[in-house]
């Protein structure tokens, strides 16, 4: 009986230090939430406010599975999210939605030069390409983005234009996703921005008829898409990267950089 009674007071003793235990680090945990010596009351929150992310931006990796995993989080350079290439896919997250994940660089979209801070960056393990020879997307990745995308959005109020790729904002150092990336599947499962196929094709007819419109108005309408693009009425290396960033998102099977009736009419069509 003296045996049993002892048991019972060092399991009392033990479940009682493990109960101080957790009672301190509560305290702690909510004792680090407050300034040292000030007392904030959190009773009131406004109504006017909003995410300060607006933006999502995708990427492919260029590199299999564990090489990405590795680099994403172990080098200077990150993502919120990693989709894999496997049968199923995993998703892995990577970086906080409310911390800054370092995934776009020396990017711009619709002016705003900080898109780290303003989007959520999602890379997709896939080796990209250059050329005509890009590899392909399985569906089970793409039906993954499409969730994840959705997701995302849905809970920051992210808007159809500002779910772009990383060319879309650096298009003179990236092409990621690449033009194998099938950005009118996403749209046709609400997801970004798309155009008006019936208008895209009577424009394109009237440019075939009447002549292209000059280099100022299609980098005008470049820049009123959200493109950082030069204006300055010349066809130069840097209007082209622009103009074959446009194409591999919204005319990926030509995407050579040059004016045509087709990409100009998609982008007199666009919203």
């Amino acid at each position: 009986m003296t045996r049993c009674f002892s048991r019972l007071t060092l399991l009392s003793t033990s479940l009682f230090r493990l109960g101080m235990l957790v009672v301190a680090a509560l305290l702690a945990a909510c004792a680090g939430t407050e300034p040292s010596g000030l007392k904030i009351d959190r009773s009131v929150e406004a109504e006017s406010h909003n995410s300060r992310i607006s933006m999502i931006v995708l990427h492919y990796t260029a590199a299999d599975a564990p090489t990405s995993l590795n680099i994403l989080s172990k080098q200077k350079v990150s993502s919120h999210y990693l989709i894999t290439d496997d049968r199923r896919p995993h998703v892995y997250q990577l970086v906080d939605e409310h911390r800054r994940a370092w995934h776009a660089g020396v990017s711009e979209w619709y002016g705003s030069t900080d898109v780290n801070s303003a989007s959520i960056g999602i890379e997709i393990v896939n080796p990209g390409g250059s050329g005509d020879t890009w590899a392909p997307y399985s569906d089970a990745q793409i039906d993954t983005v499409i969730k994840l995308v959705r997701d995302v959005a849905a809970r920051h109020d992210v808007r159809p234009h500002n779910i772009v790729g990383h060319s879309d904002v650096a298009p003179q150092r990236k092409t990621d996703p690449g033009p194998a990336f099938p950005w009118e599947k996403l749209a046709k499962a609400g997801v970004g921005r798309w155009y008006s196929t019936l208008q895209a094709e009577q424009y394109a007819v009237e440019f075939e008829r009447e002549g292209l419109p000059d280099t100022l108005w299609m980098q005008n309408k470049l820049k009123r898409a959200g493109y950082a693009v030069p204006q300055s009425g010349e066809l130069d290396k840097e209007t082209r990267n622009v103009l074959a960033a446009f194409q591999m998102h919204y005319r990926p099977a030509r995407h050579n950089g040059k004016p045509d009736a087709q990409t100009l009419g998609i982008l007199k069509a666009l919203p």
